[in-house]
């Protein structure tokens, strides 16, 4: 029943016209975890403090938040979060003078606890947390409603992938299809990704040809949006 659940959303991505399904599914639940994360409900309960007080924020998204109405409800998160870093690191201090000077040694040594822990603080991240386990379900479907021919042709006739999105579904496929069903997979996968690169790419050299005085007069074709196109396409940039 589960899984039935997120085929709508799936369903629906793919239907629209757009250089990459999963960049559109992803910013929707990024646009849901934004907003979930300044709820109240969210903030104000202990479980979730007691979550984004141990992981805090990623820069992209503690940007994003900085620009949503309920900036009370940020401070309350990031002032909490402070406190459990400060509480932590000055707990290792003493720890990382040892580590420190291991470091001068010939032979590499392991990291400290302190050292750690503050570069685990530069890749976590609440909102990402929230949006992962979703977004992780959501590609598992794609391989779920692949094995159903009206969904097949859906895939097929979509405009392919921006080339992270690419890597994953290749990445995930062996785990979720097998025989005939997966080279078809991956041989459309491969097929889409190619061709709608190159039909980026070309209306992107277009774009810049226009710039060129020879062209000036020259209708645009397909190249007016060619730039963020292309930002979709090589950075999953919508």
């Amino acid at each position: 029943m589960k899984e039935k659940l997120y085929t709508i959303p799936v369903n629906d991505a793919f239907k629209e016209d757009c250089e990459c399904p999963l960049c559109n599914i992803y910013k929707k639940l990024e646009q849901e975890a934004l907003e979930y994360t300044l709820r109240p409900s969210t903030y104000m309960t202990d479980d979730r403090r007691l979550e984004s007080d141990k992981v805090g924020f990623c820069a992209r998204h503690v940007a994003m938040l900085k620009e949503m109405p309920d900036r009370l409800g940020l401070a309350l998160m990031l002032k909490t979060h402070m406190e459990k870093s400060m509480k932590e690191i000055e707990a290792k201090q003493n720890e990382s003078v040892k580590a420190a000077s291991l470091f001068k040694k010939k032979k590499k040594s392991e990291p400290s606890e302190l050292l750690s822990y503050v570069k685990g603080l530069e890749h976590s991240c609440f909102v990402c947390d929230k949006i992962e386990s979703t977004f992780q379900n959501y590609l598992g479907t794609i391989f779920y409603l692949y094995k159903k021919e009206e969904f097949r042709k859906l895939f097929q006739s979509s405009k392919g992938f921006c080339t992270k999105h690419y890597g994953m579904l290749y990445e995930m496929a062996p785990e979720r299809l097998r025989g005939e069903l997966l080279e078809s997979f991956i041989t459309e996968l491969n097929r889409m990704y190619l061709e709608n690169m190159k039909r980026v790419h070309e209306d992107l050299s277009w774009f810049i040809d226009k710039f060129d005085y020879r062209f000036k007069d020259e209708p645009w074709k397909n190249a007016k949006d060619a730039l963020p196109r292309t930002m979709t396409k090589l950075n999953s940039i919508l």
